[in-house]
């Protein structure tokens, strides 16, 4: 699909399986964009073909061009800070960093600084980008790898929707006490708050459904830890920390939840995201390789 940015204006060339489509068509029912965006782009004109306004109900031809005002400037929300930020994938309308640990995901109280948002903020500032940071989802302050970063509205939209209908698949990878007994299993227990620890959560017959699945990579016997690939059905706080320690096997570095103390945090790292692109539903792939210094997982991440 052959598409790209003019100014404040994305222009796609209409793909032949599009002929026949209307911008309604499109934007509703292809991309998805919320009732209320498609109402503000139609009242104020923010989508032409060959740069005229048209019907939204007109059939297009493959070929004609579709342009798009995706790209309107906006604050960035949060305080630009430098940081040599790993970046794992860009264009002009999404982004992938490579989270380390010690930082949080984004500022929790007015005015905070040095958060990932904080650094995706500079990376668009040193860029020339003037957009809200936007992340779709997080990681746990002492949890590293892959985050997502959407670079304007609809893209925004559009990939809390692919998180929400679990289209975005992220891998972990996390450090286990112990042996398990299984190759391969399914932890389904709803979690929640406890109420006698303000930050901790726990297994709850009254918590959220939530659903993790893991699998087994390998098994030191000198140290007794497991090396396991985990995915997420569900996404609740804490859920891969809360599962594995409900199971007898907390992560190594998880003080709050049983580990040992012997790692400096715990050992979860999101090594690998699938998503579909939000505007042209091609396949993005990423790997994100640890950042720990030493080294707190010994295998090769890209065989996972």
């Amino acid at each position: 699909m052959q598409i790209e940015r003019k100014g404040e204006w994305m222009e796609l060339t209409l793909p032949d399986q599009w002929a026949g489509f209307s911008i309604e068509t499109i934007l509703r029912d292809v991309w998805k964009v919320p009732k209320k965006m498609v109402h503000q782009f139609r009242m104020n004109k923010l989508v032409t073909i060959n740069g005229e306004t048209v019907s939204w109900l007109k059939e297009l031809q493959a070929g004609e061009k579709l342009q798009v005002r995706f790209f309107t400037k906006d604050a960035y929300g949060v305080i630009p800070n430098y940081f040599d930020l790993d970046v794992l994938y860009e264009d002009d309308h999404l982004l992938i960093v490579n989270k380390p640990a010690g930082m949080d995901t984004h500022p929790n109280e007015p005015n905070q600084e040095g958060t990932l948002a904080n650094a995706v903020a500079y990376h668009y500032l040193s860029n020339g980008i003037e957009t809200k940071v936007r992340h779709i989802h997080r990681l746990d302050k002492e949890t590293t790898g892959a985050v997502i970063f959407a670079k304007h509205a609809v893209a925004g939209a559009i990939l809390d929707r692919l998180l929400e209908q679990r289209a975005i698949k992220r891998t972990y990878m996390a450090l286990l006490h112990g042996k398990l007994k299984k190759q391969a299993g399914i932890i389904d227990e709803p979690i929640g708050r406890d109420r006698h620890h303000a930050t901790r959560r726990r297994v709850s017959p009254k918590g959220q459904a939530a659903v993790t699945h893991y699998e087994v990579i390998n098994y030191e016997k000198q140290d007794d830890t497991t090396l396991v690939k985990v995915q997420l059905q569900t996404g609740r706080t804490h859920q891969i920390r809360v599962h594995m320690s409900y199971i007898g096997h907390p992560l190594v570095g998880d003080t709050l939840y049983g580990g040992s103390s012997s790692l400096p945090r715990q050992a979860l790292h999101a090594t690998k995201i699938v998503l579909p692109h939000p505007i042209t539903a091609q396949q993005i792939e990423c790997f994100a390789p640890p950042l720990d210094e030493p080294p707190i997982f010994e295998y090769d991440m890209m065989n996972i």
